[in-house]
Formats: C-alpha cells, structure tokens, sequence
C-alpha cells in the first residue's frame, strides 16, 4: 500500500534522469587512476617525458565524462580539457607543448574590455590573456622538459578554471562581446528547468518569509545559518552557470569577509542579494543552467578532519535551537555542516554521494518533480524509506571499499523517528567516518 501512496517500489535504474549535482570534484580518483599520476611522475624523472605526458592526461581523464581527450602521432599530439563552458585545446611536439582557450569574440576594440583583462593577467601565474584578430583568448606553453605533472596540472587548471569563468561573466557584463566556442553545452530540458527556476523561487521564498518572522537580533545566528544553508542547497540542487553562479557565490562572501559588521547588517546583506535572485526573470534563469563536463574542481581537498570539524561545530549549535523548539532551524543547521563543505572542498566521491542522499531524504518533492524514481521520506506522515536509505549507503560503502578499506557508515546508529533526529544521526556517522587506508 505504502508502495502505491508514496511511490517506494522498486523500480530500474534507468527511470532515473541522469542530472549531475553539484559542484565538479577531481578527488574521485580509483586506484587505478591515482597510481597513473605515479607513473607520470616517475617517467618524467627518467626524462620519459612523452609517456610521462600519456601517463599524466590518463590521470585526468575521467572515462563517465569523457571529459579529456588525447590524439598522439609519433612526437605530435593534440588534446582538448573540458571545463564548464569552456575547451581547453592543445597540441605538442618533441619540444613545446602549447594550450589555449577562446573566451569571447570581439567585433571592435573596447577599452573597458582590455583594462579589464590587463587587472586579470595580474591574477594569472602560468597562462596569459592573449588578443588573436577578433578572438580573445588564453595561453599557455611549456618546453617538453619543463613539463612535469605538478606544472602540468596547476597550469592547465588555471587555465581552465579562470577561463571558464571569465567567458561567461565578459560576455553578459559588456555587450560589445559575443559568446564564441560555446557549441558543446548541452541543453536542460525544459521540465528541468522549470523545476528548477520553480525551487529556486520557493526556496528563497520560503527562507525569506521565515527569517522575517524572527528577532534579527536575539536570531542573528540562526537567520544566518538558514541563509547560507540557503545558498549552499541552490548551489548544489540547481548547479547554476554564468552570471547566476557568479551572483549566488557572492552570498557567503558577504558574510564570511572579516571586518567590523555586524552580524545583523551581514544578513540584511544577504537578504538584499536572495531579494535579487528572486526578483530574476525566469529567462534570465534559464540562460544561466545548462549541461557541461569539467576535468578540475574550483575548491581543493582538505583532511577529512576538517570537515568533521565543520560538522561537529555546526551539530553542536544545533543543540539550543532543538531544545527551544526551533527544529526547521535546527534541521538546517544540521544540513549547514556538510553544505557547506560539499560547497568549499573538494570532497572524496563517496562522501559526496552520501551527501547527495541526504538531500535525497530532506528535498524529496525536489527530487520527485524531476522525476526520481527512489522517494526516501514523506514528510506528511513522517514517514521514511528505511530499507531504501540503508540500501544506498551500503551500496555506497561497497563501491569504494577498495579505495577506502577502513571507510564505515554505521546504518544502525541512524534514528528514523524525525527527519530533524534523522539529520543529527546521519551527519554524526559522516563525521566519524575514515577515508585512511591501511
């Protein structure tokens, strides 16, 4: 019956939409990927420096994504790196090795435009912004022996990342520009983004109209809490591109740049930047999701001991507004934990996937209206997939038994009695877990 009510039969696989979710991490690597960088390493040092160069690309390549290729004719080789809207491409031969990006055409010359490049080059330590004709661009070349792993891998992420984002944010900020080399995004289907321009409005909405009916000044915590939780979900649910990533990721830096402001005057801040994001046309929003590959993540890997820090911090000032009765905020500090990591580390696969889950549980009716087949709670009657949940993290920890041999998630420390005691208990076993191997 209940199977019929909340739609928790079993169904394949492959009636799931493959939507990716959140922000790309290269710190999934197998065994067999991690020990390529080895081997890159190693042959560099022999001055094998053309399999060193196979060996490093093979390292970055993520077969799922076809997000790196390499074409290799004797001493000659090409290569395209994808990263978010834009393509890294590059070619080598016995003694340079050569990459670009396009980021923009530009009909006329624009002043504004230069200076604005000129301010970025300061920025930049291995790449270069560069004017070819109409095309605006950015470089990067190394002799061959020059070219190890570490500057191979710094290089091309700088030039990836940076380009990916300026692409993007010179194109919408003057309109002199036009886009160029954009033809490999894909498209969001249209009941995704409505879906998603739907949740982002009732989201922030919802949010807004809570944090207005508290004391700015006896709940400054918590409103700040609920708004960066806030910034953090729309990150990781709706994965926005271009200028609206570009507009939410100034969110948290209002709060979290260290100066005199109160905490209150930090949260109208913010209130004021969500106002704006609610405010957006639906077009505008729609222009900014849309589908792409990545080889680099845009935040670094931390010790699992920092994130179990975050988690542990933010459970323990959970505790007061549990025990006043505030449990929505409670929830949303619980979540804030690992939010907030998933948004600023790089995060190891499975703890990502676990992460995942738990929004799985917390936004079911996101994840049904994008047509998930797998509903984890119910939350008019309180009501949990018990069986399900459990399914998945045992899943999870198989799958990367081999990589993280001491990595345990303990299933029968979880309480199902509330999604608010559920939040506690499942981020508590996240902090405890290992990702050391023996």
């Amino acid at each position: 019956m209940f199977d019929k009510l909340f739609g928790w039969g079993k169904k394949p696989a492959a009636s799931d939409p493959e939507i990716p979710f959140g922000r790309y991490s290269d710190n999934n690597k197998t065994v067999e990927k991690t020990n390529r960088w080895t081997d890159a390493d190693n042959l560099y040092k022999e001055k094998k420096y053309h399999e060193s160069i196979d060996a490093f690309f093979d390292y970055l390549r993520d077969e799922n994504a076809d997000n790196v290729q390499l074409e290799r004719n004797g001493a000659e080789f090409k290569f395209r790196i994808y990263q978010g809207s834009k393509i890294v491409r590059g070619s080598g031969d016995a003694e340079h090795l050569r990459a670009e990006v396009s980021l923009a055409k530009m009909p006329q010359p624009s002043v504004p435009v230069m200076r604005r490049l000129l301010e970025q080059n300061f920025t930049l330590y291995y790449n270069r912004y560069a004017l070819d004709g109409e095309r605006l661009c950015m470089r990067f070349d190394s002799d061959i022996h020059t070219a190890n792993p570490n500057k191979l891998y710094y290089a091309l992420k700088e030039l990836a990342t940076k380009a990916d984002k300026q692409d993007d944010l010179l194109v919408q900020d003057f309109s002199s520009l036009e886009s160029l080399d954009t033809e490999h995004i894909g498209e969001v289907p249209e009941a995704e983004r409505e879906t998603k321009y739907a949740f982002l409005q009732k989201w922030i909405s919802e949010t807004l109209q809570e944090v207005q009916s508290l004391d700015k000044e006896k709940f400054s915590g918590g409103i700040a809490y609920l708004l960066l939780t806030l910034a953090f979900r729309i990150d990781y649910l709706l994965c926005p591109e271009g200028k609206l990533q570009s507009e939410l990721e100034k969110i948290p830096v209002l709060y979290f740049t260290k100066d005199e402001r109160p905490a209150q005057v930090k949260n109208e801040e913010m209130i004021s930047a969500f106002e704006k994001l609610l405010a957006l046309p639906r077009e505008t929003v729609f222009k900014n999701l849309f589908r792409s590959k990545s080889s680099f993540a845009i935040v670094a890997p931390q010790p699992h001991k920092t994130i179990a820090d975050a988690i542990y911090a933010a459970n323990n000032n959970m505790i007061w507004y549990r025990d006043n009765n505030y449990h929505h905020i409670a929830r949303q500090i619980c979540e804030y934990g690992i939010a907030y990591c998933q948004y600023s580390y790089s995060l190891p696969k499975p703890l990502s996937e676990l992460f995942l889950l738990l929004m799985k549980v917390n936004y079911a009716d996101y994840f049904t209206s994008l047509g998930y087949a797998d509903r984890y709670y119910d939350d008019t009657a309180n009501k949990f997939n018990d069986a399900g949940i459990i399914e998945r993290i045992n899943h999870i920890q198989q799958a990367w038994k081999k990589k993280y041999n001491q990595f345990e998630f303990k299933t029968a420390n979880l309480r199902f009695d509330s999604l608010l005691n559920f939040n506690h208990s499942f981020t508590a076993e996240l902090e405890q877990l290992n990702f050391d191997s023996k």
